[in-house]
């Protein structure tokens, strides 16, 4: 699914066809390989004939862990949305099932385990993000999202043991690097966990069953888990299925794409507002910016080439584009049109702006008052109050303007009868204002 179980190259029979090596006639592959989204194929000639046919049904599984994705998942999901403006038909496979066992990728514990109706909770919410990225529907090329609780749940485990288990081997699943390093650093690896593998090989073969899948696609850490579903499906029924994985990003500085210092990058706006979404996309490194705006735009490659030569100051207008562009894609529009007017307010012209996340108080809240602590807290600027008496430590932390250097100041109903902007650095900020009395 959408976790890491990484594979090297030696796990699998098929081989591992480079991108490089490889020019493309179908739309589809054509895409991804000018704009960097293939690490590797299982049988590119095939799988670029297939696409060539008609519309080819192709997967990527995303595991129910939280209410929503974050940008580590984008690549994959602008993968299925390639897939869909070149005339295919892409399946969001929601892991209702698999979610309750846990993918082992590379974690040191295995992960907490969900109810049902936390995993239903969470597929409820993915729903939405992926409705802003796909057009759903029932014809050829129609995104469906299926649920592979659908066919796990009710398993009959000596049958699938039977059916299925007897053809994978233990000393290959041994050596695959996710299990490998668990068992090298001594710490436990659950046999729940074990099977989650053989699991997602049996999804790619019932969606080919159930939907006519021939191609399943995902991070290359997802290599040996999509050979499994290959073989697997190749041994049942005798069809050849399709593999495509994408890199592993992370960002120039090398930290992993979608997390910052103050937490991951969600895409429900619920979570994370437009506004933070759109200044960590403002906040690009320069040596990201062409990468970043083949990958997570719609803009024609040449003018993510021209804009990523860019220099000096001229750099950032790229950056702005970007985060306009990404923005749009995942919010609309307005929203991506309201953080841009607000970022040029509160840098350019040292305002505040409509967009900032905003920490609305009631004045029984504030009491006699509130530390300006807490308010950096629970604006959330950071995640905890250590962090913010760091941050004013640090000379970091300013409000209305003014630096703050006394983590004990307190702050009244009065500081606040106009709205304050409090910020993080430079780059981070936040409202806070008082409730009206008729509000509650």
């Amino acid at each position: 699914m959408s976790a890491e179980t990484a594979s090297a190259p030696r796990e699998s029979t098929l081989p591992k066809t480079d991108a490089a090596d490889f020019a493309p006639r179908s739309e589809f592959l054509k895409v991804m390989k000018e704009r960097g989204f293939i690490a590797a194929m299982t049988d590119p000639q095939g799988l670029d004939e297939t696409l060539r046919d008609g519309a080819v049904p192709g997967y990527i599984g995303f595991d129910a862990t939280a209410p929503s994705l974050h940008v580590g998942s984008l690549i994959q999901i602008m993968m299925l949305r390639w897939l869909q403006k070149t005339g295919h038909k892409p399946i969001v496979l929601m892991g209702g099932g698999t979610t309750k066992v846990g993918d082992p990728s590379f974690r040191a514990e295995e992960r907490p385990l969900l109810s049902e109706e936390q995993i239903a909770a969470n597929i409820a919410g993915i729903r939405k993000v992926f409705g802003r990225y796909l057009d759903f529907g029932d014809g050829p090329t129609g995104a469906i999202m299926v649920n592979n609780a659908e066919w796990l749940d009710d398993l009959n485990y000596l049958e699938f043991l039977r059916e299925i288990g007897r053809h994978f081997s233990v000393n290959r699943m041994l050596s695959f690097e996710s299990v490998k390093s668990r068992l090298e650093r001594e710490q436990s690896l659950s046999f729940l966990e074990f099977n989650y593998m053989i699991l997602q090989a049996y999804d790619f073969l019932e969606l080919w069953r159930r939907h006519g899948c021939r191609l399943q696609m995902g991070g290359s850490d997802q290599w040996g888990n999509i050979v499994n579903g290959i073989e697997l499906a190749r041994r049942v029924e005798g069809v050849e299925l399709f593999g495509l994985t994408s890199p592993l990003l992370t960002t120039a500085d090398g930290r992993k794409m979608g997390k910052t210092a103050a937490g991951a990058v969600w895409l429900d706006p619920s979570m994370l507002s437009p506004w933070e979404f759109w200044q960590f996309w403002r906040n690009t490194a320069d040596a990201d910016v062409e990468r970043f705006l083949k990958l997570y735009t719609e803009l024609p490659v040449e003018e993510c080439e021209r804009l990523g030569r860019l220099e000096g100051a001229a750099i950032n207008e790229a950056k702005i584009i970007l985060a306009n562009e990404v923005t749009k894609l995942a919010h609309g529009e307005e929203a991506a049109r309201e953080a841009e007017s607000t970022a040029r307010k509160v840098f350019a012209e040292g305002g505040v702006g409509e967009a900032l996340p905003t920490l609305t108080l009631s004045p029984a809240e504030i009491g006699e008052g509130i530390s300006v602590v807490q308010l950096f807290v629970r604006s959330g600027l950071v995640p905890s109050g250590k962090e913010a008496k760091r941050l004013i430590a640090a000379g970091a932390a300013r409000m209305a303007g003014e630096k703050v250097t006394d983590p004990g100041r307190m702050v009244t109903a009065a500081d606040l009868a106009e709205p304050v902007k409090i910020s993080a650095g430079k780059k981070r900020h936040a409202l806070v204002s008082l409730k009206a009395d008729d509000e509650g």
